[in-house]
C-alpha cells in the first residue's frame, strides 16, 4: 500500500479525521459510561490517536494554506484539548469524593490463618529480615507498596519448568474476585528453575487490589498460579491469606 496515497485520503478531506474523533470519543464515553472494562483502555488509546491525528490534520491544512479548514480544525482540536482536560479534572473530583463501600460490610474471619503485607515504604525495597531468608520450601510472601491497595509479591520454589506464574486474589467470605481485569497481567512474573534448590522470584513493579477502599481492611486469599511456557495445563502452586485494603479509586 503507497503511504503518500493513504496519507493524502486520511488528511485531503479536512472532515475524515473529525469524524474518527468523534467515533473514538463515542466509543470511549460508551465503555466508561457502560463501565466496560475491557473496552476502556483500548477506546482510550484510540482517542489519544485520534487526537494526534487530528493534530497531523491541522498541520496538514496550515502547510496547504487551506486558511478556512485550518481554523475549522484548530478550534475543534483546541476544544478537544481542552474538553479533555477539563474532564479529567472533574472525573478525579468525582472519585475523589465517591466513597468505595466494597469492604464495608465484610467481617475478618478470626478461625482461619490471615497474613498481614510486609511493608516496603517508599523506597520499595525488601526488608533484610525477609531478603536474606534461607527458605526450605515452596512460599509467597505480600508486601505493602507505596500506597494502600498496591502490592508485590516474592515467589519462593524448586524445581519448575520455563513458564509465568500470576496472582489471582479472592474475598474469603463470599469468594468473591477481584481486580479480574487486570490482576493476572500485572502481577505476571517469568519463571524458570532447572535445579532442586529453592530459588526466588519477584515482582518488579506493584500490582492493584481496586475493591475497597483506604482504612478499609478487609481478608483475601491470594493464589498464585502457573501458565508452562510451552502449553500445558496451567496449575495453582500456593495459597495464602492477608488483610488487605483496595486502592483509593
Amino acid at each position: 500500500m503507497n503511504f503518500k496515497r493513504v496519507f493524502t485520503y486520511s488528511f485531503d478531506k479536512w472532515w475524515r479525521p473529525v469524524i474518527f474523533l468523534l467515533f473514538t470519543g463515542l466509543l470511549l464515553v460508551t465503555a466508561i459510561w457502560q463501565d466496560i472494562s475491557i473496552l476502556q483502555i483500548p477506546a482510550f488509546y484510540f482517542y489519544c490517536a485520534a487526537v494526534v491525528t487530528l493534530g497531523v490534520s491541522l498541520i496538514y491544512q496550515l502547510w496547504n494554506r487551506r486558511w478556512l479548514y485550518s481554523i475549522l480544525t484548530f478550534l475543534i482540536f483546541g476544544g478537544t484539548i481542552a474538553a479533555s482536560i477539563f474532564s479529567t479534572i472533574v472525573l478525579f473530583f468525582i472519585a475523589m469524593d465517591t466513597p468505595d463501600t466494597f469492604a464495608d460490610n465484610l467481617k475478618i474471619p478470626t478461625n482461619i490463618s490471615i497474613y498481614n503485607p510486609v511493608d516496603m515504604g517508599f523506597d520499595e525495597k525488601r526488608p533484610n529480615s525477609i531478603s536474606n531468608l534461607n527458605k526450605q520450601t515452596i512460599d509467597f510472601q505480600l508486601y505493602n507498596s507505596f500506597q494502600p491497595g498496591l502490592y508485590e509479591y516474592d515467589f519462593w520454589t524448586s524445581k519448575i519448568d520455563s513458564g509465568t506464574i500470576y496472582i489471582q486474589a479472592y474475598e474469603i467470605t463470599k469468594n468473591y474476585p477481584l481486580s479480574t481485569q487486570r490482576l493476572p497481567n500485572s502481577s505476571s512474573v517469568k519463571i524458570y528453575n532447572p535445579t532442586d534448590s529453592i530459588v526466588k522470584v519477584s515482582t518488579t513493579n506493584h500490582f492493584t487490589i481496586y475493591e475497597g477502599d483506604w482504612g478499609k481492611p478487609y481478608a483475601a486469599r491470594f493464589e498464585v498460579w502457573y501458565k508452562p511456557a510451552i502449553g500445558g495445563q496451567e496449575r495453582k502452586l500456593i495459597e495464602k491469606n492477608y488483610k488487605i485494603e483496595g486502592w483509593m479509586r
